[in-house]
C-alpha cells in the first residue's frame, strides 16, 4: 500500500469491550423515553464503534490485505448506497417520519463521509478499483447533501415562530398642536415603548425571542455540522441565508416598512412622510433591538461549532433589510431643510446613534463592515440635515410676513408655532448641543429698542440660564419672534388693538417659558422682563381705549356761560356722548379676543373698576341735574356689558332708555 498507514490490529480484549458497548448502545436506542438528541448521539457512537471493529474483523493476523480492505469498503458502500438512495424520489421529509428515521439517515451519511476520507487516504490510481469506489461514494454523498439541504430548509421554514410586535408592550402618546397656518405647528411628541431611550442600556439578551422552534435547533445544528464536514458548507450557508433573508423581509412587512426609492420619498407630502418616519423609528428599534438580536442568537446556536460561519450568515441574510431601512434614512436626510422635519430627523438621528453600539456588536467583523459603515454615513447625513434645519429656522421665523392684521388681536399662529417648536426641542437638548457644539453663533439680528432687554438684564439672564449652544440660539429665536410680532402689530389701524395683540402674544410666550423646560434655558430674569413688557402693553391698551371715554365724565366745560352752575344741556350731551362711545367700544371689543382666561378676567376686572367707579361718581355727583330718562344704562348694566368683552364674537347694544 506504499506510503499509506497500515491498519493496526485490535486486541481480542478490546474487541470484546467494543462488542459489549455496541450491545449497550443498541439496547439504549430501543428505549422509548430517550430524547432525540440522545438517540442521535447513540447512533453516532454505534457508527464509530462499527468503524473501529471493521478493520480487525475476520483477521487472523491483524492485517488485511489491500484487496480485502477494498472489498470491505465496497460492501460498506453498497449498504450505505442502498439506504441513502431509498429516500430519493420520496416526497415526504425525513423529520416528518420521526426522529429515529432521520437520525438513521444521518448516521448513514456520516459513514459515507468517513468512507470518503478513508478512500482518499489510500494511494488511489486513476483506473483503479479504489478510484471507482471513491467516485461512487462521492455521488452518494452528493445525493445525500442535496437531500439534507432540502431537509435543512424545510426545518427552518416550517418551524418558524410567529413574530408579533403588538405583544411587545408598545404604547405611544402624542399631543399635536392644531395646524392653524401655512407653517405646521408641533406639539409634544414622543414614542415610549419597550425600546425607548431609557431602556437603551439593557443587554440584548433581554430581547431575545424564539424565531425557530427550539426543538429543531439540535437537528439543524447536526445537519449543518455534517454538511460542513462533508465540504458542503457553502450550500448549507446559502440555504440558511436565503431562508432567513425571506424571514427578515417578512418581519419588515409586519412592521409596515415599505421598500421606497429616494424619488418616492422626495415626492411625499409632509403628512405622509411624517407618518412613515414615525413608523420607521418604531420599526428600527424593534428590528435591531429584538429581531436582529434574536437572529444573531439563532445563527450562533446552529453554527456554534463552525467558527465565523454564524457571523457571515447573519451579515449576509440581514444586510438587504438593514440597507432598506438605512436607505430611507438617507432619503429623508437629503431632502429640503423644512422646519417641520426637524423633530422627526432628530428622532431618526437619536435612534441610530443610540443603537449604534449594538449594531457594532452584531456586525463586529469584516462580514458586517458594510452595514456598520452605512449606519455611520446615515448618522452623519441626518446630523448634518438636523443642524442645517435648526439653523435655518431663525431665518424662517424672521421672513414670515403677513399682509393683513391678525383677526381679533389674539395669539398669532407664528407665536404658537415657535414656542411649541422650542418647547419640543428641549427633549433633544443633548443631541442638539452635540450637533451645535462647533457652531459659532453670530448675533445678526437687529432688535428694536422696545423689544430688546437691557444689557444688565440680558447679562443676568445669561448668567442664570444655560450657556449651551442651543440656549444661545433659543434666545435669538425669541428675539426674532418679538421683532416679527412688533412688525405684525403695525398692521392694526386701532392703537388699542395693536397693544392688545402684543399683550396677548408676549403673555403667551412668558407663560410657555415659565411652565416648561424652556425656563432652564431662558431664565427667570428673562421671564420677568417679558412679563413687564406685556403689562406695559396692557396699560397702553387701557389708556388707548378708556382714557378719552372717561374724560367725558369730568366736570370741565359743563358750566353755563358766565355762571358756576352746571348746564343741564351740556350735561345731557356729555352723558349721551359717553353712552355712544361705550357702545362703540362694546361693538368692537366684544369681537377682540384674549384667549388666556386668567388674563382676560384680570383685564376685565381692572377695566370695570376704572369705568364703573368713574361712571358712578359722575352720575352721583350730578343726580339732581339728570332725569331718569337721561340714564340709558345703570352702573350694573355697564358692568355686565364689560363681561362680554374679548370673547371674539362681535355684539351690539340695542337697549333703550330705562323705563
Amino acid at each position: 500500500m506504499g506510503d499509506c498507514e497500515p491498519v493496526v490490529p485490535v486486541l481480542d480484549e478490546e474487541e470484546s469491550l467494543i462488542a459489549a458497548l455496541q450491545l449497550i448502545a443498541k439496547a439504549l436506542e430501543t428505549k422509548t423515553d430517550l430524547t432525540d438528541d440522545a438517540r442521535k448521539k447513540l447512533a453516532d457512537l454505534g457508527t464509530q464503534l462499527a468503524s473501529i471493529t471493521r478493520p480487525s474483523e475476520n483477521s487472523d493476523e491483524g492485517v488485511h490485505s489491500e484487496e480485502e480492505q477494498i472489498s470491505e469498503f465496497e460492501e460498506q458502500l453498497n449498504g450505505l448506497q442502498t439506504k441513502i438512495m431509498s429516500w430519493e424520489g420520496q416526497e415526504s421529509m425525513l423529520w416528518d417520519c420521526g426522529a429515529e428515521e432521520a437520525y438513521e439517515y444521518l448516521r448513514c451519511v456520516d459513514e459515507a463521509r468517513k468512507l470518503v476520507e478513508k478512500l482518499e487516504g489510500l494511494c488511489v490510481e486513476k483506473d483503479s478499483k479504489e478510484n471507482e469506489l471513491l467516485r461512487r461514494v462521492h455521488d452518494v454523498v452528493q445525493t445525500a447533501m442535496s437531500r439534507l439541504e432540502e431537509e435543512f430548509m424545510h426545518l427552518l421554514v416550517h418551524n418558524r415562530m410567529p413574530f408579533e410586535p403588538e405583544h411587545m408592550s408598545f404604547r405611544s402618546s402624542e399631543e399635536d398642536i392644531v395646524d392653524e397656518s401655512s407653517i405646521v405647528s408641533f406639539g409634544d411628541d414622543s414614542v415610549d415603548d419597550v425600546v425607548n431611550r431609557d431602556s437603551m442600556s439593557r443587554s440584548s439578551e433581554d430581547y431575545i425571542i424564539e424565531l425557530v422552534h427550539p426543538d429543531v435547533i439540535p437537528d439543524l445544528k447536526c445537519i449543518a455540522n455534517l454538511m460542513f464536514d462533508s465540504n458542503y458548507g457553502r450550500e448549507c450557508s446559502q440555504s440558511y441565508i436565503n431562508v432567513r433573508k425571506d424571514a427578515l423581509d417578512d418581519c419588515l412587512f409586519i412592521l409596515e416598512v415599505e421598500k421606497l426609492s429616494i424619488e418616492d420619498v422626495q415626492k411625499m407630502d409632509w403628512n405622509t412622510l411624517n407618518s412613515k418616519i414615525r413608523r420607521w423609528v418604531r420599526a428600527f428599534k424593534i428590528f435591531v433591538r429584538i429581531y436582529l438580536a434574536s437572529e444573531k442568537w439563532l445563527g450562533d446556536q446552529i453554527f456554534s461549532e463552525l467558527g465565523s460561519v454564524s457571523s457571515v450568515c447573519f451579515a449576509e441574510s440581514s444586510k438587504t433589510s438593514m440597507l432598506q431601512l438605512l436607505n430611507f434614512g438617507e432619503a429623508v436626510a437629503i431632502g429640503p431643510n423644512q422646519p417641520e422635519k426637524l423633530i422627526r430627523i432628530l428622532d431618526m438621528y437619536e435612534v441610530l446613534t443610540d443603537l449604534m453600539p449594538e449594531i457594532d456588536a452584531l456586525y463586529f467583523d469584516e462580514a458586517g463592515s458594510c452595514v456598520r459603515m452605512e449606519c455611520q454615513d446615515v448618522i452623519r447625513s441626518l446630523g448634518n440635515c438636523a443642524k442645517a434645519t435648526f439653523l435655518d429656522f431663525e431665518n424662517a421665523v424672521a421672513s414670515n410676513v403677513s399682509a393683513n392684521a391678525f383677526p381679533g388681536g389674539g395669539i398669532h399662529h407664528l407665536t404658537r408655532y415657535v414656542m411649541n417648536y422650542m418647547k419640543t426641542l428641549m427633549d433633544y437638548s443633548r443631541t442638539l448641543n452635540e450637533l451645535l457644539k462647533d457652531e459659532e453663533k453670530e448675533d445678526s439680528v437687529t432688535i428694536s429698542p422696545e423689544m430688546s432687554p437691557s444689557s444688565e438684564d440680558d447679562s443676568a439672564s445669561r448668567k442664570n440660564s444655560c450657556s449651551s449652544s442651543m440656549a444661545q440660539h433659543f434666545r435669538s429665536f425669541t428675539s426674532v419672534l418679538e421683532c416679527n410680532l412688533e412688525a405684525k402689530s403695525k398692521l392694526y389701524k386701532d392703537e388699542a388693538l395693536r397693544h392688545l395683540f402684543l399683550m396677548n402674544n408676549l403673555h403667551y410666550i412668558a407663560e410657555k417659558v415659565k411652565n416648561s423646560e424652556l425656563r432652564t434655558v431662558l431664565g427667570d430674569d428673562w421671564i420677568r422682563k417679558c412679563n413687564w413688557k406685556f403689562q406695559q402693553h396692557a396699560r397702553s391698551y387701557e389708556r388707548g381705549t378708556w382714557s378719552s371715554i372717561l374724560s367725558l365724565l369730568r366736570d370741565e366745560g359743563l358750566q353755563n356761560t358766565g355762571s358756576n352752575s352746571i348746564s343741564r344741556t351740556l350735561l345731557k350731551d356729555r352723558l349721551q356722548s359717553f353712552y355712544l362711545a361705550f357702545e362703540e367700544v362694546y361693538k368692537n371689543q366684544t369681537g377682540w379676543t384674549v384667549p388666556d382666561p386668567q388674563l382676560r378676567d384680570d383685564l376685565v376686572i381692572k377695566t370695570s373698576l376704572n369705568v364703573i367707579q368713574g361712571y358712578r361718581t359722575f352720575v352721583g355727583r350730578h343726580t339732581i341735574n339728570i332725569s331718569d330718562r337721561q340714564i340709558k344704562y345703570t352702573a350694573d348694566d355697564l358692568e355686565s356689558f364689560l363681561l362680554d368683552l374679548f370673547e371674539g364674537s362681535p355684539k351690539s347694544l340695542h337697549g333703550s332708555h330705562r323705563r
